[in-house]
């Protein structure tokens, strides 16, 4: 997987601080994560190409999330877009999205495809035979969900040198990397276990943007490879983060500690703060292996 955060900032946008937006490579997928305003500008920025976009998952409905979604529509009509657009987000992105469109007389003319969600416990909203998508409903001042993607299983190591010795077909090497038994010279099956290794873990990444401090998404995403977690407060303004439905970093390093995950990313920074050191540090004393999210900033793994 290849995460590139776009915007990682809370509220107005601003020259040098973006709100959220990240592209995630993941299972030969090109997929979009929240659009907040001018998210297509900083696409062009750093030159993610449009038409390898075919998903975008929307968080929820406040302008800092998803504003710059009806531009980027419209960009990709200009640009003479064929291919189908799959949107996921909340109930009622479709009608705010096409009333815009119905109003500037700006249908699109390649297909559109609205997945509106209502859920309030996990559920699975995209599987194919590399990715599946699951929504991780969040505890924020309007329905919001974030989203957990796993890749899905690859194809079983062969053991090459153990095949040849037990004289088995080149013809089978394919079979054994589906995991299947094959027959040996003799024509006796070979167990599969025999001749192959189990292939790498399959990557995993939750993201989970505007929410407060919500325990239950520890079950949800155990041992996730990495975590973006918001933390638009410190703690000293805990009270702030309650009141608003936001996390602390403290908080997101609990969750990260308890779910047992890879790495923690933290983002959705308030504009309050100047020196975002201090989100690391606080963080830091819970979860060790924390690092903050920055426009622009990639994650591999």
């Amino acid at each position: 997987m290849r995460l590139q955060i776009i915007g990682c900032h809370a509220a107005t946008p601003r020259h040098l601080t973006h709100p959220s937006a990240q592209i995630l490579e993941a299972g030969g997928h090109m997929v979009l994560i929240d659009c907040g305003e001018g998210t297509q500008m900083e696409l062009r920025r750093y030159r993610i190409k449009f038409s390898r976009i075919g998903h975008i998952f929307i968080s929820h409905l406040h302008g800092d999330h998803f504003f710059g979604l009806p531009g980027l529509i419209s960009t990709f009509r200009l640009l003479g877009r064929e291919k189908p657009l799959h949107i996921y987000g909340p109930k009622g992105i479709k009608e705010a999205v096409t009333l815009l469109l119905k109003l500037g007389d700006s249908w699109t003319q390649y297909p559109l495809h609205f997945h509106e969600l209502t859920a309030t416990e996990p559920e699975v909203i995209l599987e194919d035979t590399t990715l599946q998508v699951s929504t991780l409903p969040l505890a924020h001042r309007v329905y919001t969900n974030g989203y957990l993607f796993r890749q899905q299983p690859g194809l079983r190591k062969l053991d090459l040198e153990k095949a040849t010795a037990l004289g088995i077909d080149r013809a089978y090497f394919r079979r054994i990397q589906l995991g299947e038994d094959v027959p040996g010279p003799d024509g006796k099956p070979v167990p599969n276990r025999e001749v192959s290794l189990p292939p790498p873990p399959p990557a995993s990444y939750a993201y989970c943007s505007d929410t407060a401090y919500k325990p239950e998404l520890t079950s949800w995403i155990n041992g996730v490879d990495r975590l973006y977690h918001e933390a638009t407060f410190l703690e000293t303004e805990a009270h702030l983060a309650s009141k608003t439905g936001h996390s602390t970093a403290r908080q997101a390093a609990r969750i990260a500690a308890d779910a047992g995950v890879g790495q923690l990313i933290l983002g959705h920074f308030s504009t309050r703060y100047k020196d975002l050191s201090a989100f690391r540090t606080e963080a830091a004393a819970i979860f060790t292996n924390t690092e903050l999210a920055e426009d622009g900033k990639q994650f591999q793994w």
